[in-house]
C-alpha cells in the first residue's frame, strides 16, 4: 500500500467522522428557528380556479398544511433546498375569506418549529355589471356634470369610465354598497353632440366586464352681462392678494391631490340663505380688467356679513387671499371635487387640514377682491373642471 493512498484513506476517515460529528452536533444542539418560503400565495390576494403553491425550506423535516384550521395537507416528509408543491382546490370551498397555515418541525432532537400565515380570499363568483340609468338621463347641458350609476353583484378591483379622450374613476356611493358612480364634468366649451361612454369593470380576480352607452351634451343659452370694477378696486386688490395665475396654480394642486375617497353624502345646499341669484353661472360677463370671459360661478345675494357655511362635508384645502376672489376658502369634497367660497368678510376659526361638515361656518357674506358690492362668488370644479353648484343641490341629482 503506497503512502499516498494510505494518507488517501486517512483523510476519507477524518471526512467522514467530521460528517459524522457535524451531524451529531446539529441534531442535539441546533436551536435555530427553521426558514421557510411559501410562493404562489400572497397576504390579502383574491384568486379563482386551483391554486397551485409550493414550500421551500433550508432543512429536513416534516410540513403541514392546515385551511382554514383543517388539513390539507398532514405530517407530510421535506428534505432541504427542494420545493415542494401542493394544490389548494379554491372551487372546492366557499366565496371569501380563507386562513392558510404552513406549520413546519425540523429534523433536530429539540423538534424547532415555524409557522407561515396567509389570510387571503376566494372569488369565482362571476363578475356582471348593469348601468342604472334611462337614456333620457344621459342628457346633460354644458357646464353641468354626467352622473352615471351601475350596479355589481360582488366587491370589484377597481372601474373606470372612458369618454371626452379622458378617464374618469367610478366608486362605491357608501362604504360597502354594491352601486358605483362616476361624475364626469362637462366644459362649458364642450361642442354639444352625442358622445361614447365605456365603463370598464374589473374584479379582484382580473375578470372584466364593459358597459358601452351614450349620452348627448346639450346647447345651453347663456347669459351675457357688462360688469364694471373701478381700476382703484382692482389695483388695491392686487397688492393685499396673490394673484389669478396663482389661484389657477393652486386649484391644479388641489385637484391632482384631492382626497382619495367620497367625504360627501347626499346632496349640498346653498352655502347662505339666497336673496336672489345676482349671477348665474356659465353667464358671459364683459369687464375693462379681464375683458370677454365666462363667469363659471354663481354669484348669490344675502344679508352683508351674513354667515357663509360649508355645503358639504369635507376638508379645508385653502384658506387665501388672491386679487380677483378676495378672501376665499376651498373646500375638499373628496374625489376629485373642490367647492369656493370667495369675496369673504372675514373667516371663521378654521384651518387648512381640518374636517369640515355640512352647515359649519366657513367665514362672513363679503366684498373683498373684484366684487362691487356684498355677494357669494360660490365655485365648483370636479378634476379642475368648473362645473354648475346649483345642480348639487337637487335631489333629483
Amino acid at each position: 500500500m503506497t503512502t499516498r493512498f494510505k494518507q488517501t484513506i486517512l483523510f476519507g476517515f477524518f471526512v467522514l467522522f467530521g460528517l459524522i460529528g457535524w451531524y451529531t452536533y446539529s441534531y442535539f444542539f441546533d436551536t435555530a428557528t427553521p426558514h421557510i418560503t411559501v410562493s404562489g400565495i400572497e397576504m390579502d390576494a383574491y384568486y379563482a380556479g386551483d391554486l397551485q403553491c409550493s414550500v421551500a425550506t433550508s432543512k429536513r423535516g416534516r410540513m403541514s398544511v392546515l385551511l382554514d384550521g383543517q388539513p390539507l395537507l398532514h405530517d407530510f416528509s421535506i428534505s432541504a433546498h427542494g420545493n415542494h408543491p401542493f394544490t389548494i382546490p379554491t372551487r372546492a370551498i366557499v366565496n371569501g375569506q380563507h386562513m392558510l397555515r404552513v406549520e413546519f418541525v425540523d429534523a433536530t432532537y429539540g423538534k424547532n418549529r415555524t409557522a407561515i400565515d396567509r389570510l387571503f380570499y376566494v372569488d369565482n363568483q362571476p363578475l356582471k355589471a348593469a348601468l342604472m340609468r334611462s337614456d333620457i338621463d344621459m342628457q346633460v347641458f354644458q357646464g353641468r356634470t354626467l352622473h352615471v350609476q351601475f350596479q355589481v353583484n360582488k366587491d370589484i378591483r377597481e372601474a373606470k369610465a372612458h369618454t371626452l379622450s379622458q378617464v374618469y374613476d367610478c366608486f362605491a356611493e357608501s362604504k360597502n354598497s354594491s352601486m358605483y358612480e362616476c361624475f364626469i364634468p362637462i366644459a362649458c366649451e364642450e361642442t354639444p353632440n352625442e358622445y361614447l361612454l365605456s365603463i370598464d369593470v374589473t374584479d379582484n380576480v382580473g375578470n372584466k366586464v364593459t358597459l358601452d352607452t351614450k349620452f348627448q351634451i346639450v346647447l345651453y343659452p347663456f347669459k351675457k352681462q357688462a360688469l364694471n370694477v373701478s381700476k382703484e378696486k382692482v389695483q388695491e386688490s392686487k397688492a393685499l392678494g396673490r394673484s389669478i395665475a396663482e389661484r389657477e396654480q393652486v386649484m391644479q394642486e388641489l385637484a391632482a391631490n384631492s382626497v382619495p375617497e367620497k367625504l360627501w353624502r347626499g346632496t349640498f345646499c346653498t352655502p347662505v340663505d339666497v336673496d336672489r341669484v345676482s349671477c348665474e353661472f356659465g353667464a358671459i360677463r364683459t369687464t375693462q380688467e379681464k375683458g370677454r370671459y365666462m363667469h363659471k360661478a354663481l354669484d348669490l345675494l344675502s344679508a352683508p356679513k351674513s354667515v357663509v357655511w360649508a355645503t358639504q362635508s369635507g376638508v379645508v384645502a385653502c384658506k387665501e387671499r388672491f386679487e380677483d376672489t378676495g378672501n376665499t376658502v376651498i373646500i375638499d369634497h373628496g374625489r376629485g371635487l373642490l367647492s369656493l367660497f370667495c369675496h369673504l368678510e372675514d373667516y371663521a376659526d378654521i384651518k387648512v387640514g381640518q374636517k369640515i361638515a355640512l352647515g359649519n361656518p366657513l367665514g362672513t357674506l363679503g366684498k373683498t377682491g373684484y366684487a362691487t358690492g356684498y355677494h357669494l362668488h360660490w365655485e365648483m370644479r370636479m378634476n379642475n373642471v368648473a362645473i354648475d353648484p346649483m345642480q348639487w343641490t337637487k335631489s333629483t341629482f
